[in-house]
């Protein structure tokens, strides 16, 4: 193994006895909720796993060691670290090497799941290609890692500030699945539905792990995307989640929000212009999420030669 990456010596045995293993990335910790939100949630995707069956592993970046399966201490420490980077594959050398702490993107752990033999990852939403690409080129790394790293990542879809129907251009593009559980459309993370299509539906966890498994076994390189609708009662009346996402998009352009900031932005804006409601929804997803991806890797453990 790769000697700059600390693997958890309960995540090790897990691999080494083929048990299921789900990661876990820790921006949601470090900028997706307001302190100690994140810290919480952390703890809860861990126990939802746990619950059904599989063994979490939370990635992130102390003390110049990446950290595959954090303790509670090391998630705490690296929540209320100042200056904490948000990883992805560009920056991860420089900061692991600078010894400076950093929160994994879907890209970073999707790249150091990978590296360790882990199959699948639970996420909220993937980034995508931004509302005004075509002159900001502003497209997020998390779409060539998915193309790069055999991962099979859970998500609501991408996030809904993004501009969907290029994001799941991108995907097709670049070769990455988009596998629907239980749902024939992309969700919008926050909305169940977006108007665009998955490649292919599965209702049940055993079809959806044999067609990952089939994927990676005739050769392809890379991830592949279940998409898993948040759950209908937690999912954003449409009353709420149109107005306020409009708003928050036209304050970021008012305020000349751009790059990494923008995403980050956008949901701190969601969080004021619903009441909280976006951090509930963006919550429910996430361990609706976790608990599938839990399950999907159980079954993927059964598909092994």
């Amino acid at each position: 193994m790769n000697p700059l990456i600390e693997i958890a010596p309960f995540v090790r045995a897990a691999l080494e006895g083929h048990r299921p293993v789900v990661a876990l990335e820790t921006t949601v910790v470090t900028h997706g909720l307001p302190d100690p939100e994140g810290l919480e949630l952390a703890a809860e995707l861990e126990a939802e796993i746990i619950r059904r069956g599989a063994v979490p592993a939370t990635i992130g970046v102390l003390d110049g060691r990446v950290i595959v399966g954090m303790s509670r201490d090391e998630l705490a420490r690296l929540a209320h670290a100042r200056g904490v980077a948000k990883l992805n594959p560009g920056n991860l050398g420089a900061v692991v090497a600078a010894g400076a702490p950093g929160s994994t993107t879907v890209a970073a752990t999707a790249l150091l799941a990978a590296a360790c033999g882990i199959e699948v990852f639970a996420t909220g939403g993937i980034g995508g290609v931004h509302r005004g690409a075509s002159e900001t080129g502003d497209i997020s790394a998390d779409l060539t890692a998915l193309a790069r790293h055999p991962v099979a990542v859970v998500c609501a879809g991408a996030k809904a500030v993004l501009d969907l129907p290029r994001t799941v251009e991108m995907l097709e593009t670049f070769g990455v699945p988009v596998l629907g559980y239980r749902t024939d459309e992309f969700p919008a993370f926050y909305r169940r539905t977006s108007g665009l299509h998955v490649d292919l539906r599965f209702d049940a966890l055993d079809g959806l792990a044999r067609a990952i498994r089939t994927h990676w076994r005739l050769g392809s390189p890379g991830g592949v995307l279940v998409a898993n609708p948040i759950p209908e009662a937690d999912e954003l009346p449409a009353a709420i989640y149109e107005p306020a996402l409009d708003r928050a998009l036209a304050d970021a352009k008012a305020g000349g929000v751009s790059g990494r900031e923008v995403t980050p932005f956008l949901l701190e804006r969601m969080r004021e212009l619903t009441g909280g409601a976006s951090v509930a929804a963006n919550r429910a997803l996430l361990v609706h999420n976790a608990a599938v991806a839990a399950g999907l890797a159980i079954e993927l453990e059964r598909t092994r030669d």
